[in-house]
């Protein structure tokens, strides 16, 4: 066999097996989109209650102690960072 014979041949066979492959797929594609009408409720409704951006209630809220405990770790956490830099 001479080269363009096999160059022919595996063209060939790239192309049957990418034409399969996609062939394949398709038909997953369809069946779960198909399967996927049975599984899903009959009726879709959209969330009663939209959070809208409003300032927390009290619970929501952080406490004071948290907050300077954070505001401390972040500034020790800096100065090490920046003075190791130097």
């Amino acid at each position: 066999m001479d080269i363009t014979a096999l160059l022919a041949q595996a063209a060939n066979l790239m192309l049957t097996g990418m034409v399969g492959v996609f062939v394949f797929l398709s038909i997953l594609i369809i069946a779960v989109k198909g399967l996927s009408r049975f599984a899903a409720p009959a009726e879709q409704t959209p969330p009663s209650s939209r959070r809208t951006k409003s300032k927390p209630t009290s619970e929501e809220q952080v406490p004071g102690e948290h907050l300077a405990a954070i505001s401390a770790a972040i500034s020790q956490y800096r100065n090490q960072h920046f003075q190791s830099e130097k």
